[in-house]
Order: structure tokens, then sequence, then C-alpha cells
């Protein structure tokens, strides 16, 4: 036997034991994550529960939602509109950080129609216009920063403009946030799917997750390499987010969500990660193509901005999800662990297929397209960004040097 092919049954046996701890320990640990549709969380709780509610302090708003927007004119009405159907009382600020379409004047058409017609109690829409951005912000960390200075309640959510909320998230996010002593929460985002482009890059994603995060881990204090945050869904008690230095501290920051997260965990407060399907639901992006390109602003600072722990990520991921395909026509003892690896991660795609997305398990057969793209989305992250030196998000450019020297640590 060749010293090559040696060498590949051993790769390929290493390879199917990643898949199996990962799967088994993910299908293990992930049916206890909280769920905000559990029924303790309901506006009348199970015999036995304590009675806490967000609607206290009669009528008067426990929590600001913030809302950023640049460019958003297609998705804002509807995203302010569902927090507006919230079941308790909240203020909003939302925020028009320099858009040149028509989203400022939809949040002040919005604002005004509210005023007129006499709001419900306890719902409260108020708009803030960005003309110019200071230099060393990114436009996103620094408008929320400027909402939260003029936000008084007790709790923050940092959400996108074109995230859509279920009429009781809130209401049970808080009460989840009371029961578990949280200081932070994170809600796990639904995505819409139009196609199936975006159905094949989802269960990719999926599998990618999973490798990268174990939000199980997340409550856990000397877990210091697991937090977590989510841009849509970044609930936060005010107090702990001015402990931690806002958004003042992360001016740079290209995954903001990330870094609030880190910053939490790292500082002591008590952080939690929560499941709810369609709690909030959100098209990310329009076919495969869409979905890879949105990761460009994201991958290379997932790694850094280091050019050689992205191509050894590369390297990693390739190994991970194509030698299994390949094995597949490779002699027996390669097949057989090509077939163990491509087990384990169909038994991940059921599990999540049946909580999470909804996926057929025929888009495994698209397993091969999802890990070229996903190969390409990283690649082409690291090329577009030295090439322009810097990365272009939401029409403005950020210098590559100035995003380096301002990256902090994400675990």
């Amino acid at each position: 036997m060749h010293a090559l092919t040696i060498i590949t049954i051993i790769v390929s046996w290493l390879i199917a034991l990643v898949w199996t701890r990962v799967t088994l320990t993910a299908l293990h640990h992930l049916p206890r994550i909280p769920n905000l549709l559990d029924p303790r969380y309901d506006r009348v709780p199970h015999p036995g529960a304590e009675r806490f509610s967000p609607q206290q302090d009669g009528g008067v708003p426990q929590i600001t939602v913030i809302v950023p927007a640049r460019n958003e004119a297609a998705s804002i009405e509807a995203t302010l509109r569902s927090l507006l159907n919230q079941t308790i009382p909240i203020e909003i600020i939302a925020v028009d950080d320099r858009s040149t379409d028509s989203t400022g004047a939809i949040m002040d058409s919005l604002s005004a129609r509210l005023a007129a017609e006499a709001p419900p109690a306890g719902k409260l829409l108020s708009v803030i216009h960005v003309d110019t951005l200071p230099e060393g912000w990114m436009g996103k960390t620094h408008a929320m920063a400027l909402a939260a200075r003029q936000s008084a309640t007790p709790w923050l959510l940092f959400t996108d403009g074109d995230i859509l909320f279920r009429p009781d998230t809130l209401e049970r996010a808080l009460r989840f946030a009371h029961e578990s002593e949280a200081d932070h929460v994170a809600l796990a985002l639904t995505l819409i799917l139009e196609s199936p482009g975006e159905r094949l890059m989802t269960t990719i994603l999926g599998c990618f997750t999973v490798l990268s995060f174990r939000p199980w881990k997340v409550p856990d204090p000397a877990a210091k390499h697991d937090s977590v945050g989510v841009g849509g869904f970044n609930l936060i008690r005010s107090s702990v987010y001015r402990a931690i230095g806002g958004f003042e501290a992360l001016r740079l920051e290209v995954l903001e969500d990330l870094r609030l997260g880190f910053e939490v965990k790292h500082q002591g407060f008590r952080q939690r990660v929560v499941f709810g399907r369609d709690m909030i639901r959100v098209h990310w992006a329009t076919g495969a193509l869409g979905m890879a390109h949105n990761l460009t602003k994201n991958f290379f600072a997932v790694f850094r901005f280091r050019p050689a722990a992205l191509i050894a990520g590369a390297l990693v991921l390739s190994l991970l999800f194509f030698l299994p395909i390949a094995g597949l026509f490779a002699p027996w003892p390669i097949r057989s662990a090509s077939l163990v690896s491509l087990a384990m991660i169909a038994f991940l795609h059921k599990y999540s297929a049946r909580h999470f997305t909804g996926i057929s398990l025929l888009y495994l057969l698209t397993l091969p397209i999802g890990a070229a793209l996903l190969l390409y989305a990283l690649l082409r992250s690291l090329i577009v960004t030295l090439w322009r030196r810097g990365i272009v998000w939401r029409g403005t450019f950020y210098p590559l040097r100035e995003l380096r020297r301002h990256a902090g640590p994400l675990r």
C-alpha cells in the first residue's frame, strides 16, 4: 500500500472522528438550550412559576429597542411596525444612518402617523438622523452608540432594520432574562428562505456553525472561549452595556455583535443564548451568491484580518467537507470513513431541519456545491479586502490598517 494511500486513510478516519464527536456533542446539548416557545415564558405561566411581568410599572417601557438603518427602505417600515405590535410597552429609537434612499422619510412618516393616531400607552417611537460619520467610527456602531445615550430604560435591544418580530417576542425574551438572571441575551435568528440557492447555502452554513460554535457553553462562566452575539437580537441590561464601555469601546469593530458578546462574557457578566423558531425572522440575502457575497465583509474579520489564519481555516474546511465526498469513490477503507462522516452530517442536518430551518434532507445532495461556495466566500473575503486595502460597507470605505488596529479578540 502506497504511503499516500495510508495517509489518506488516516486523515479520512480522523475527519470521521471529528464529525462524530461534533455531531454527538451537539445532538446531546442542543435540546437543552432554552427555547422562548416553552410554555413557561407564556403570559400566563405554568402553575408554580414566578409571576414576572415585563408590563409592570404602569405601562412605562422597560426596554429601548435601537434600530440602526442605512438604505433599508424596502424593509424598515415592516420592522418598525412589528416592534410597535409588541405585547409590552417599548421605546423605539430608529436611526437613519446617512441613507441615500427613503429610509429616513419612512421613519419620519411612521413616527408622525403614530403621534397623530394617539399610539397605545407605552409605545414610543423617535427618529435620529445622522448626516455625517465622525472619524474613527463604523456607521452602525456610531448609530447604536448615539441612540443608546438617549435611553433611560433598564434594558436595551440592539437589532437591525430588516428584522421581523413576532408580537410576543420581547415579552418572552424579558421573562426569560428575568428567570435566567441574564445580563445579556442573544436570540437565534430564523432565516426566511425564498429560493433553492438560499436553502443550499443555509445547509452548509449550519454545518459550519456547529463546527465553530458551542452555544451550550455560553452560560458557563469558566468557558471563556465561548461567547455569543447576534446582530439582529442583542438584549442587554443598560447598566451592563455602560459598564463594558458600550459601542464607544468598539468604534471600528466590523463584527460588533460578536465583540459585544465577548466583552460581556470576559468582564464577568451573565450571558445566555436562547432559541425560538420564527420569534425573529429575516431574509438575509437573495440567492446562493447573494449569501456568499454578504459574507465578504465578515469572513476575513472573523480571522481578525490575518491572511495565514484564513487560509489555514479554508484548508481545514476543505478537508472536512470535500474529502468525505471524494472518499466515496475511493477504496473501501477510505469510503467507510467517508460514509461515517456523511452520516454524521446527515444527522446534524435532520435535527436542524426539524427544529430550525425546515430544509429537506435532499439538500444534503448539494453539499459539494455549498462547500465550494463557502470556500469561495472565504477566499473572496480575503482577496477583495486585501485588493481594496479595506472594506466597503453600506457605501462607506474603512481602511484595513485601521480595522486591524481596532480588531480585538473574539474568543
